[in-house]
C-alpha cells in the first residue's frame, strides 16, 4: 500500500477471530482504497495461523452502502472489485458479514461472498442498481438465486427495493439476527461458533426456485417498465444463473452490465440521480443561511390544489389552518381530505388512528384572520392576478412579521403579486403539481425581492414534505409550463396540417411520456383557461369547449370516451379540425412521426435554452428535474436538456431551422460546439 492511500480498512483480533473494519465515511462506499484495504487485510488474516475465523463489519452508521458512484466513467484504480470478492469467497476460514444500516448494491454483493451473514433487526439489504439503469455487476445476480432462490432474486434485482432484516432472515439471506446494540460482540460469537463448520462458498450452492416467476414478473410490471432496459437485463441474468455454470453466468452478467453501463439509459438515470441532489442547492446563497421556523401552515382555498397541499403538511405532523370563503366549499374540501386519507388507510398505508391524528391538526376556517399565527401561508385560489393581489393585500395586514407568503400560481408574475404587500421579501411562489399530495415536484419561485432566508426555508420545507424542490425565476409559466407552451402550440398546428390527435399522442407515448398533449388536455380539462364565451370561437379548443367537449369529465374532448374512460378517435373532432383547416386555407398533408418529434419536443429544448440564458433556471439539470418529476418525462432519457445532448444539439438546430423556428443563441452555441448542456 503506497503512502498516499487513505487508511479506510483496519484489522483487530479477538482471540482466534480477526475483525476487519471498513471506515470510509459517510456511507462506507467501495472506493478504490476500500477495495485495496479489503485485499490487504483479508490477505493478512488468511496468512495468520492463529486466526480461525474472520468478521467483516463497518464503522459509522452503516454497512457498505454500495459502489462509489463518483468513480463511474473514470480510469480504474486499485484492485478489481470482482477479484477482491472472489478471494474473500475462496477464503479457507469462515467469513461472517456483520450488517447494520444498509447493505446495498456492491455492499450486499460483498456480504454475499462472505460465508455467513448476521444483521441487526433495523438493517436493510438490497440491490438498487436497477434504479440507476444498471444491474449488480459483481456477481449479485448469480449469487442471490443460490441464497434466496430465483423468485426473491428476480424480484430484488428487477425492482431494486430493499428488504428489512427480518424478511432477509426468512429468505435465508441473513443467517442470524443480532442484538440492535451488540452486533460487534454477537458477530464474533457467531464466527467462533462457525469455526467447526468451516467456509461455505456461495458460488458452490445450488440455484433453487421456479424460473417461471421471471415471465410473471415481466407481465406484472409491463406498464411500469415500459421503455426501460435495466429491469429486463437483471431478469436475463437471474435466468442465466438457472442454466449456466457459475463462471459462465458471471461472464454473462459482466457482458450485460457493460452494455448498460455504457448505454444512454444508465447515463440518463445517473444524471438524474445527481441532478436531484444538485437542485437542492441555491446559487449565491451561503450554506449557513438561517432558516425561518415553520411550525404552522395556512392554506387559502380548499379545492383540489388547496386540499392536496394541506395533506402534505398534515402527513408530517405540521398543523394546517385551511380557509375558504363559503361553508359548503370548506366542508366539501375537508370531506375530500378525509375521504382520501380513509382510502389510503383501507389500503394499509395509514392506521385509522393516524388518520384521526392528521385530521385533528387540520383547522377549517371561513376567515383569513385565523391565519395570523401561521409561519407559512400558501394561497391556492383561482389563477387571476386581481384575486391574488387582493388576497396578498389582506395577508399583509393579517400575517405575523416574518411569515412567508407563498402563491401556488402556475404561471403568474410573483413580483407583481408581491407589490400588493409592504413585505416583498417574504413573498415567493410555491408551485405544487396536481394532485399535490402525490406529485413530487415543487417549483419554488424566487421573486426579485424574495429574501434569501425565505427562499432557503421554502426549499427546506419542500424537502421536509417529501418534494423535489427546484428554484425557478419569475417568467410566464416558470420552467415547466413555459416549456409546455411551445409543445402544445405546435401540436395544435400539426392538427391543421394533417396529423390527428391520436398520431401526435402515440409519438409522445412511444417516446416514453405517460400521455400525449391531447390526452393530457382531456385529462386536465379542455375548458381550463377557456374564456367561457361559446360564441367566441378562435381555435379548435374554443370549438370543443363551446360544444361541451371538456375532456374525460364530459366523456368527450379531443377523443370520445366510454363509461370506463377508454378513448376512441372522434368523428366530430375530425370535422372540427377540417372546418378550421378550410378556414385557414391549409392543405392537408402527410405528417411523419419524426416531424412530430421535431416540432413538439425540439422546441422545448429551444425554450429551455432561453430559460437558462435568462437565468430563470439555475442549471440545465434543474430543468431536467422539473420535467422528470412534474411532467413524466421518461427518466431513462434524463430530461429534455440531457436528452438534447443524446439527440445531438446540431441535429436539433438543423431541424428547428428547417421548420422556421427562431433558434435560442445558447442552443446555437451548443450546436456549433456539438455539445450537450
Amino acid at each position: 500500500m503506497s503512502e498516499d492511500t487513505p487508511i479506510s480498512v483496519t484489522m483487530e483480533k479477538d482471540g482466534e477471530v480477526a475483525v476487519i473494519i471498513v471506515n470510509n465515511p459517510p456511507v462506507n462506499a467501495l472506493s478504490w482504497h476500500v477495495r485495496q484495504g479489503l485485499e490487504d487485510n483479508f490477505g493478512a488474516a488468511l496468512a495468520d495461523d492463529s486466526v480461525k475465523a474472520i468478521v467483516l463489519r463497518c464503522a459509522g452508521a452503516t454497512f457498505i452502502a454500495g459502489a462509489d458512484i463518483s468513480e463511474f466513467g473514470k480510469p480504474p484504480r486499485g484492485p478489481d472489485f470482482n477479484a477482491v470478492l472472489g478471494s474473500i469467497e475462496a477464503a479457507s476460514k469462515p467469513v461472517v458479514a456483520a450488517i447494520h444500516g444498509t447493505a446495498l448494491g456492491g455492499g450486499l454483493e460483498t456480504a454475499l461472498v462472505c460465508h455467513y451473514r448476521i444483521a441487526v433487526p433495523s438493517a436493510k439489504l438490497g440491490v438498487p442498481e436497477v434504479k440507476l439503469g444498471l444491474l449488480p455487476g459483481a456477481g449479485g445476480t448469480q449469487r442471490l438465486p443460490r441464497v434466496v432462490g430465483v423468485e426473491a432474486a428476480a424480484t430484488m434485482t428487477s425492482t431494486g427495493d430493499p428488504l428489512p432484516a427480518a424478511k432477509a432472515k426468512e429468505l435465508g439471506l441473513v443467517d442470524e439476527l443480532a442484538g440492535e446494540d451488540s452486533l460487534a460482540a454477537d458477530a464474533i460469537a457467531f464466527a467462533r461458533a462457525k469455526i467447526a463448520d468451516g467456509p461455505r462458498p456461495t458460488r458452490e450452492r445450488e440455484v433453487f426456485g421456479d424460473v417461471g416467476v421471471i415471465e410473471q414478473l415481466k407481465a406484472r410490471n409491463a406498464k411500469r417498465w415500459r421503455g426501460f432496459e435495466a429491469p429486463y437485463a437483471n431478469l436475463a441474468c437471474v435466468e442465466a444463473a438457472t442454466r449456466l455454470p457459475f463462471d459462465e453466468g458471471l461472464a454473462f452478467e459482466r457482458e450485460q452490465f457493460m452494455k448498460l453501463m455504457f448505454g444512454s439509459q444508465s447515463a440518463a438515470q445517473r444524471h438524474i440521480f445527481f441532478a436531484e441532489r444538485q437542485a437542492a442547492k441555491i446559487d449565491g446563497l451561503p450554506k449557513d443561511t438561517a432558516l425561518r421556523d415553520v411550525k404552522k401552515v395556512g392554506v387559502i382555498g380548499a379545492g383540489t390544489m388547496g386540499g392536496g397541499i394541506s395533506m402534505n403538511f398534515l402527513q408530517k405532523g405540521i398543523p394546517v389552518t385551511i380557509v375558504e370563503m363559503a361553508e359548503d366549499a370548506l366542508d366539501r374540501g375537508v370531506g375530500v381530505i378525509r375521504k382520501n386519507y380513509d382510502a389510503s388507510a383501507a389500503k394499509g398505508r395509514f392506521k385509522p388512528e393516524q388518520v384521526d391524528q392528521m385530521m385533528g391538526i387540520l383547522t377549517p376556517s371561513l376567515s383569513l384572520d385565523d391565519l395570523a399565527d401561521c409561519d407559512l401561508i400558501i394561497e391556492a385560489v383561482y389563477e387571476n392576478m386581481d384575486v391574488k393581489k387582493d388576497i396578498f393585500g389582506k395577508l399583509d395586514k393579517i400575517a405575523k412579521p416574518g411569515a412567508i407568503l407563498a402563491s401556488n400560481t402556475s404561471y403568474l408574475d410573483v413580483d407583481e403579486i408581491a407589490t400588493a404587500t409592504n413585505r416583498p421579501g417574504d413573498v415567493l411562489g410555491m408551485h405544487f403539481f396536481s394532485p399535490a399530495n402525490v406529485m413530487k415536484l415543487l417549483e419554488v419561485v424566487r421573486g426579485e425581492k424574495t429574501a434569501p432566508d425565505a427562499l432557503a426555508t421554502a426549499m427546506a420545507i419542500g424537502k421536509k414534505i417529501g418534494k423535489v424542490a427546484v428554484v425557478a425565476g419569475v417568467c410566464d409559466g416558470f420552467i415547466g409550463n413555459r416549456m409546455l407552451k411551445p409543445r402544445q402550440m405546435e401540436a395544435m398546428k400539426l392538427l391543421l396540417e394533417g396529423a390527428t390527435p391520436a398520431q401526435v399522442d402515440k409519438v409522445h407515448v412511444e417516446f416514453g411520456m405517460p400521455m400525449g398533449p391531447f390526452q393530457m388536455s382531456d385529462l386536465a380539462g379542455v375548458d381550463i383557461g377557456w374564456h367561457r364565451d361559446p360564441n367566441r370561437i378562435e381555435s379548435i379548443r374554443d370549438a370543443l369547449a363551446a360544444e361541451g367537449r371538456w375532456g374525460q369529465k364530459k366523456q368527450a374532448g379531443f377523443y370520445d370516451y366510454d363509461d370506463k374512460r377508454n378513448p376512441s378517435e372522434s368523428p366530430r373532432v375530425a370535422e372540427i379540425i377540417e372546418e378550421f383547416r378550410a378556414k385557414a386555407g391549409v392543405e392537408k398533408r402527410e405528417i411523419t412521426d419524426q416531424e412530430v418529434i421535431e416540432r413538439t419536443l425540439y422546441p422545448m429544448v429551444n425554450e429551455g435554452a432561453l430559460i437558462l440564458s435568462e437565468g430563470k433556471a439555475q442549471r440545465a439539470s434543474d430543468i431536467d428535474v422539473v420535467w422528470i418529476y412534474g411532467y413524466g418525462w421518461p427518466v431513462y432519457r434524463g430530461g429534455p436538456m440531457f436528452w438534447a445532448g443524446l439527440e445531438g444539439t446540431d441535429k436539433i438546430v438543423a431541424a428547428l431551422e428547417k421548420h422556421g423556428f427562431e433558434i435560442a443563441p445558447l442552443l446555437k452555441e451548443k450546436a456549433e460546439a456539438k455539445s450537450g448542456f
